[in-house]
């Protein structure tokens, strides 16, 4: 009697399967480890540029002018509406959609009150902190 090698239908549906499983858990899981490494880009620029603002109104007593953009790849950075006024002011950071960051937005204000303004759909926002994870955690 001869011996077939190879493998049987069977067994290649279940690698396929296996493989289908797999890929259903990692891609998203993938994805969102790819949208945490960028959000550390607008925290630490709107820690500089509140470190740049107060060192603007120590030397000019007024945050009126003072730096409220800096270049970013994922963000966008400014001074929300209104802002800077003579003795407060708010940067915000705006994730770029181009980038996958549509939806995020951080802020910063002068009393260092750090606030997750929004985030996109099955995030969860804080009014207390920068949220870096998708549950909400700071």
């Amino acid at each position: 009697m001869k011996r077939t090698k190879g493998f049987t239908l069977i067994e290649l549906m279940i690698v396929v399967a296996i493989i289908g499983i797999l890929s259903a858990i990692a891609i998203p899981a993938y994805t969102d480890y790819i949208t945490r490494s960028k959000i550390p880009e607008a925290t630490s620029n709107l820690a500089d540029l509140r470190v740049k603002m107060e060192q603007y109104f120590l030397d000019n007593r007024t945050y009126v002018g003072g730096p409220c953009t800096t270049p970013g790849k994922y963000f966008t950075y400014s001074c929300a509406t209104g802002e800077p006024t003579a003795t407060t002011y708010v940067v915000q950071a705006v994730g770029v959609a181009a980038t996958g960051m549509t939806g995020f937005t951080y802020t910063v204000n002068q009393a260092n009150v750090k606030v997750t303004a929004a985030v996109p759909a099955g995030w969860t926002s804080n009014a207390t902190c920068w949220v870096t994870k998708k549950g909400g955690t700071c």
